[in-house]
């Protein structure tokens, strides 16, 4: 039996023959692995548990995918709950999965600094935080650096000429810290960033946040738009076409992740695009990686770079000036300039 159970789990210490000889002999007997067994030897089920903020919302969808075609090439098996962003919801999963012997878990935590992850890590659970930036040695995460991304998005609406920015968000961490650093450089000079409260991450709320915007007098309305997930910037894009402003000759608008029905959108949307599958496949290699070599697994911090697809919903260069004159200033990236002053058309 020892020659068996190692061939099935530990294939690395047994020899090419007796694997031969093994893997034949379960085809004639039509051996299936006993799960329950496994279960109760190790201590821990084959299931592992992924508790994200909202299960409709597309870019977890892919997460989703990806982390469980990883689990499947492993022979474990996802289960998927949202917290709806609700704390309590978020402990009662993590308890539940705890009880229930979980490989492991991945999470989006509404807190990074939340004390569960910790107490789940220190009674043996594995954990690791997904599209969080936490910066604990103890725990493993996956994200994707969202303040550089931020700064990307301000950059390219900043580029096209626009001064007035607004960033719509649930909350305001790195991506609206990224978009902050290069909108207070001094080659943009007058520029600023509204930021508008979202009140979940989803259509309806990024509908409201684009009347808040919309409903500006034309000097302070904000002609480009960052927002913190495609959802929100799909809601404000609906909004400014309600109230007649044209996306992108009268406002320009920037996504977040990448969800598929982006493009199809009446306005294609400009978004940064996360690798949410492959943040979905790195996080249950880390995982099973603590939970195959234990103590001497060594806890890592993947970060993906997030990439900027334009489309047409920014894609339009506005005219820049001062009261009589363009100043030009170049910007830090070679080949590319600039023009500061207010935007031409809403003096």
């Amino acid at each position: 039996m020892a020659a068996v159970s190692n061939t099935l789990n530990r294939p690395q210490v047994v020899s090419a023959a007796l694997q031969q000889r093994v893997h034949a002999a379960i085809e004639e007997l039509g051996y299936l692995g006993n799960e329950s067994a496994r279960a109760l030897r190790t201590g821990r089920s084959r299931a592992l548990a992924l508790v994200v903020t909202d299960w409709a919302n597309p870019f977890f969808t892919d997460v989703a995918q990806g982390a469980d075609h990883a689990a499947s090439e492993r022979d474990v098996t996802v289960a998927l709950c949202s917290s709806f962003s609700d704390r309590d919801r978020e402990h009662r999963h993590l308890e539940r999965f705890e009880a229930a012997r979980a490989s492991g878990v991945i999470v989006t935590p509404l807190d990074v600094a939340d004390p569960w992850l910790h107490g789940l890590a220190s009674r043996g659970v594995p954990v690791v935080v997904l599209a969080r930036q936490i910066d604990d040695p103890g725990l493993c995460s996956v994200r994707t650096d969202d303040e550089a991304g931020g700064a990307l998005a301000a950059r390219h609406l900043l580029e096209r000429g626009h001064r007035r920015l607004a960033f719509v968000g649930l909350q305001f961490g790195d991506r609206h810290r990224g978009a902050t650093r290069v909108v207070e450089r001094p080659e943009f000079a007058g520029a600023g960033l509204l930021a508008v409260a979202a009140e979940a991450p989803a259509l309806a709320a990024g509908r409201q946040a684009g009347d808040e915007i919309a409903a500006l007098p034309p000097r302070r309305r904000s002609t480009g738009v960052l927002c913190g997930n495609d959802l929100l910037a799909l809601g404000v894009l609906q909004a400014m076409t309600e109230h007649g402003l044209r996306p992108p000759e009268d406002v320009a608008i920037v996504g977040y992740d990448d969800i598929g029905y982006a493009a199809g959108a009446a306005v294609p949307l400009t978004f940064l695009r996360q690798p949410s599958v492959e943040l979905g496949r790195a996080a249950v290699r880390l995982l099973l990686d603590e939970v195959d070599r234990g103590p001497e697994h060594r806890h890592e911090h993947v970060v993906f770079v997030p990439e900027l697809v334009v489309r047409r919903s920014s894609d339009v260069t506005r005219r820049v000036r001062r009261a009589s004159s363009l100043t030009r200033l170049k910007s830090d990236r070679p080949g590319q300039d600039v023009f500061d002053g207010p935007v031409a058309g809403h003096d």
